[in-house]
């Protein structure tokens, strides 16, 4: 049994910002007393795989440093860890990627020393995560925080085009530009909850999390301990209608607009009947093409080290 934790580093996280806090991190680790082994993660994927061996290792503590994309690699690479650990690590975040929505979410301190403080505590939190099937992975993508179909999918893919502004900043830009692009989505099919709907819609969010973007409030009601997503389903609406509409989003008010439906459900199944589903999930995309989605919460499935001031 190995002791300490297995911090895994995400060099390109925030533009380069994972690289540039190095140093900040391992003299903020050492300054708490804390034992620990880092690696850098060097390609788009390996953090699954070294979070799964750090699992399989026995490490009692894997920490994330990066953002929103890491962590969930992360996350999966825990998961998938399951069936071999009697318990799965503890899963402490350093936010230092762009929009860092998970670690809101789950109570962890976004603030950096803050967050260097939860990982010197023995305070946990219970989570649930979700499993995503469909699209690009038709065996299932874990995920903490989010699904989004639609209009939030073609926006994940213009804010990463921007990758030299702040979070919450490219991910407005994006919006902004999305409407142009992408203002007519698909006909979809929602099953949810013993509900079922048919309609067009702009966008669907299933949240774990409360938010998108670093402060587009998707759910603002939204607990990951709860055992239920928080659905926000926008019927499809014109170029003008979104625009009147994002102001609601970044209060979380939406929920009183009447092209705007909001649910709960541990399970969710979306089909597109006209149309494909572009879907993202944590920040990372997931489905260009496809036209259907399976999506299930697994109740209470990790520990996350969200120290005094976390939820």
């Amino acid at each position: 049994m190995v002791e300490g934790s297995y911090v895994i580093l995400n060099p390109a996280a925030g533009a380069g910002n994972g690289l540039r806090q190095r140093e900040a991190i391992e003299q903020g680790l050492a300054a708490r007393g804390l034992s620990y082994h880092m690696v850098l993660s060097e390609r788009r994927g390996q953090a699954v795989d070294l979070a799964r061996a750090a699992a399989e290792s026995g490490w009692p503590r894997v920490i994330a440093a990066g953002g929103d994309g890491t962590v969930n690699e992360i996350i999966n690479g825990l998961i998938l860890a399951r069936e071999q650990v009697v318990q799965l690590p503890d899963l402490g975040v350093i936010g230092v990627g762009r929009g860092n929505d998970f670690a809101h979410g789950a109570g962890i301190p976004g603030e950096f020393e803050l967050a260097l403080d939860a990982l010197a505590s023995d305070r946990v939190r219970t989570v649930d995560i979700g499993q995503v099937r469909g699209g690009l992975h038709p065996d299932g993508r874990y995920f903490g925080n989010c699904v989004g179909v639609g209009f939030d999918a073609v926006g994940t893919i213009e804010a990463s085009k921007l990758p030299r502004l702040g979070g919450f900043l490219s991910f407005f830009i994006a919006v902004l530009k999305t409407i142009f692009i992408y203002h007519r989505g698909p006909q979809v099919r929602l099953a949810f909850d013993g509900e079922v709907l048919e309609l067009p819609v702009l966008m669907i969010s299933i949240m774990n999390g409360q938010r998108l973007g670093g402060g587009f409030w998707m759910a603002p009601e939204a607990r990951p301990d709860d055992g239920f997503f928080d659905l926000c389903v926008v019927q499809q609406v014109t170029r003008r209608r979104i625009l009147s509409l994002i102001p609601h989003f970044l209060r979380g008010t939406q929920g009183t607009q009447p092209e705007v439906q909001m649910g709960r459900a541990a399970s969710i199944q979306v089909e597109a009947l006209q149309g494909v589903l572009p879907a993202q999930t944590d920040g990372e995309i997931i489905s260009i093409e496809g036209r259907e989605l399976q999506v299930e919460l697994i109740p209470g499935a990790l520990q996350v080290l969200v120290g005094e001031s976390g939820a």
